[in-house]
């Protein structure tokens, strides 16, 4: 007789919603590097993990404080209203901080919340410094490029010296040949006497050379004077080694926040000491510098980091401006960032790879050109303050893309005047 036992069955669709729930679990979830990386772009500037105050107070503990994870999600994602709803715990932070407000965060999600809170709980221990030489405080030195009229310089020199001790040679072989046979020796005329005479024997050629020589001077002469001013590839060393590709790259910190003024002035402008402080009171050591770069930091703000205090005489810092423009030349960050829409990297390379910032573009008068000729302008159908300009252009250029050039771009008064 066949027995049979009945076994629990596992359905197909059980299996695939469990491996779609822990998908979608392993999607939300926020690694510990994601939650350095949230704190330093959303509270670092007023917050340290440790003890030391900033713009607000030092998180240590902060946890253990309030009364419950759920009051601090509450909290950071909308401290506000928080307030309003009478909270006893947050009127009683809202005093002592002396009625500061808190930065709202209504666009975090849940569990990037939880991975901050989870941080706060367990920040991670500081790492050692590599004791080196940091890569961002080296300036590359740019290799020169290779010189055409240099190379046949050279090869016409090292043949006029073959040629030179060959017929040196032969003189002598012919005075052993003229003692043996009894005939007088040939007076030597030396190298330059040997080039004389066969200058006077071969006049064209000689033309000829002479044309050669000339255009190659005539025309080196000329890129030389085109690349006055040009500076692509100058990667100057810096006061302190400052890393775009940390801070602009790594930790997504906006251009906008230290340059401050691209948006509303000619000038995008180098960031205070100030800005730097802003996130430098709690961040005292760098991944790849330790405390020697934000040191000098300290130094230039007057700023002790032992008592947490200005007690000291301010220095400025003397940053090497890379990206340097004729003063016959005008140009408005304002005009290209604000109203062309442009990004920092069209004129100044990928920053974010970048350790210390070099000249990438060459900025010529040519580059520019073509940069209008093939960039579109933007806005054409939603910029109100330029509407009756932008109808006439799109009557005048029907079915073509309006770009820079077609509306006065490339005029000289645009830029010279």
């Amino acid at each position: 007789m066949n027995t049979r036992y009945n076994t629990p069955q596992i359905k197909p669709f059980a299996i695939i919603a469990f491996l779609l729930l822990s998908f979608l679990l392993n999607l939300s979830s926020v690694s510990a590097q994601d939650a350095e990386k949230l704190f330093k772009q959303n509270c670092a500037v007023c917050h340290s993990l440790g003890k030391n105050k900033i713009t607000g107070p030092g998180l240590e503990g902060i946890a253990a404080r309030a009364p419950s994870d759920d009051w601090l999600r509450k909290w950071i994602k909308n401290n506000k209203e928080l307030i309003k709803s009478g909270d006893p715990y947050a009127l009683k932070i809202f005093a002592e901080s002396n009625g500061a407000d808190m930065t709202v965060f209504t666009d975090l999600k849940d569990e990037e919340i939880n991975s901050l809170i989870a941080l706060i709980k367990n920040p991670p221990k500081e790492k050692v410094a590599v004791a080196s030489a940091p890569e961002a405080g080296v300036a590359k030195e740019e290799q020169n490029g290779v010189n055409p009229l240099g190379i046949l310089i050279g090869i016409i020199s090292f043949l006029i010296i073959i040629i030179a001790v060959l017929r040196g040679v032969s003189h002598s072989l012919k005075n052993i040949q003229n003692e043996k046979e009894g005939l007088p020796n040939e007076e030597a005329i030396g190298v330059w006497g040997e080039i004389k005479l066969w200058m006077k024997d071969h006049k064209r050629t000689l033309a000829v050379i002479i044309l050669f020589v000339t255009g190659g001077l005539l025309s080196s002469g000329w890129y030389a004077l085109k690349e006055i001013g040009v500076y692509t590839g100058y990667q100057p060393t810096q006061p302190i080694a400052f890393s775009h590709k940390i801070h602009a790259g790594e930790n997504a910190i906006n251009c906008q926040y230290c340059h401050s003024g691209v948006e509303k002035s000619k000038i995008a402008g180098i960031p205070s000491v100030n800005i730097c402080m802003n996130c430098h009171k709690g961040i005292s050591k760098g991944p790849n510098t330790g405390t020697a770069e934000i040191a000098k930091i300290y130094e230039a703000a007057g700023w002790d980091p032992e008592k947490a205090e200005y007690n000291k005489p301010q220095k400025p810092i003397e940053w090497v401006k890379v990206h340097n423009l004729q003063d016959f030349v005008y140009f408005s960050h304002q005009q290209h960032v604000k109203v062309g829409k442009q990004e920092c990297v069209t004129c100044h390379g990928d920053l974010k790879e970048m350790t210390t910032a070099k000249q990438v573009s060459p900025l010529t008068m040519v580059w520019c050109i073509e940069c209008h000729r093939k960039t579109e302008v933007p806005g054409m159908k939603d910029n109100k303050y330029y509407e009756s300009l932008h109808k006439k252009l799109a009557e005048k250029y029907k079915g073509q893309t309006i770009t820079v050039d077609k509306m006065g771009g490339i005029e000289c008064g645009k830029c010279h005047y």
